[in-house]
């Protein structure tokens, strides 16, 4: 972790005194809600990419555990820009979290229970490291995502990653960049921490958001460019041997963005290099950023990361006071 300050309960603080407790319950049964953003250098200053949907995100999310987050979405946002600003950084992984605190140890938090929210922001390159650019080998994982009605797999929850880990941790023990899971109807689903693409025969397909995904902001946003581009698009059920016969298959989240897939299960997609309408997506998607492609859909908000170097130090050792600490004092 390497940046100085983050925001945890409505303060600006320094990153090494946002502490919990060992008996938080979240830590103990995985209640919490997170989300993952990048804030991305442009010709016109850092600038977050889509803010406003991944905060709603996280509301809903927070909504089906009933998790009370205690501040507003605007609240959310103005955190998110100020953890930049006070950073002073030109692009960013962001990690916005909310979480049950000190609640006992059943599974239900006792009545009155605190709901903890922070956000960080961190360097982060490509999730992926090189396979961002020559492509990624990954295998099909042996472990299922949950069947629907188990864990609601549109929330954004602490305690789902558990799958993913899992998934994760068997393709790294075989030498693979990343899993893809199948999922309770033995059906693609998506990879352990992201979405997934298939081309085939010049058209985009993708499991549909009921295959135990959590249905993505970038898996939205290149729908969104391919339509753009005139790529059709079909989201459908797909069986495992798509994935071999495919033209092209990338993965896409926001820590992946748009990753190419070299390989699966040791065999090679199409001539084994990122296919053309992978390459024409990624040149898209980072022509946001670039200023190649023009951001018609508003999906930029731009942060001003330069603050004095006094407000710099008030926020820090002071905080602001928001929402929740005025209703709560």
């Amino acid at each position: 972790m390497n940046t100085p300050f983050l925001w945890h309960n409505g303060r600006i603080k320094p990153w090494a005194e946002a502490t919990v407790h060992v008996s938080t319950h979240a830590l103990h049964y995985g209640s919490s809600v997170f989300e993952g953003e990048r804030v991305y250098a442009t010709p016109e200053g850092p600038a977050y990419f889509r803010l406003a949907d991944h905060t709603r995100r996280l509301f809903e999310s927070a909504r089906v555990y009933d998790i009370d987050i205690g501040y507003s979405e605007d609240e959310i946002n103005q955190a998110c820009m100020d953890v930049i600003r006070t950073n002073r950084m030109a692009s960013a992984y962001v990690r916005p979290i909310v979480f049950r605190g000190v609640g006992g140890l059943g599974v239900l938090p006792r009545d009155g229970a605190p709901v903890d929210v922070a956000i960080m922001a961190m360097e982060w390159g490509a999730y992926l490291g090189e396979a961002a650019e020559v492509g990624a080998d990954v295998c099909v994982s042996s472990w299922h995502r949950p069947a629907p009605n188990t864990l609601p797999s549109w929330a954004k929850a602490g305690g789902n990653y558990l799958s993913s880990q899992l998934i994760g941790l068997e393709a790294r023990r075989g030498g693979y960049d990343e899993g893809i899971a199948l999922g309770s109807n033995s059906l693609l689903s998506e990879g352990a921490g992201e979405n997934l693409f298939l081309v085939k025969r010049g058209k985009l397909l993708t499991p549909p958001s009921s295959a135990g995904i959590l249905a993505g902001i970038t898996r939205d946003t290149v729908i969104t460019l391919a339509s753009d581009l005139g790529i059709p698009c079909e989201e459908r059920d797909l069986p495992r041997e798509a994935l071999y016969s495919a033209d092209e298959v990338f993965m896409t989240g926001t820590a992946a963005e748009i990753t190419p897939v070299r390989s699966v299960d040791r065999k090679n997609i199409g001539n084994g290099t990122p296919g053309p309408i992978t390459r024409s997506l990624r040149d898209a998607f980072f022509g946001l950023f670039d200023g190649r492609t023009r951001d018609r859909y508003g999906w930029l908000t731009l942060v001003n990361a330069v603050i004095p170097d006094r407000e710099c130090q008030t926020a820090a050792s002071h905080g602001r006071t928001s929402q929740k600490e005025r209703t709560t004092a």
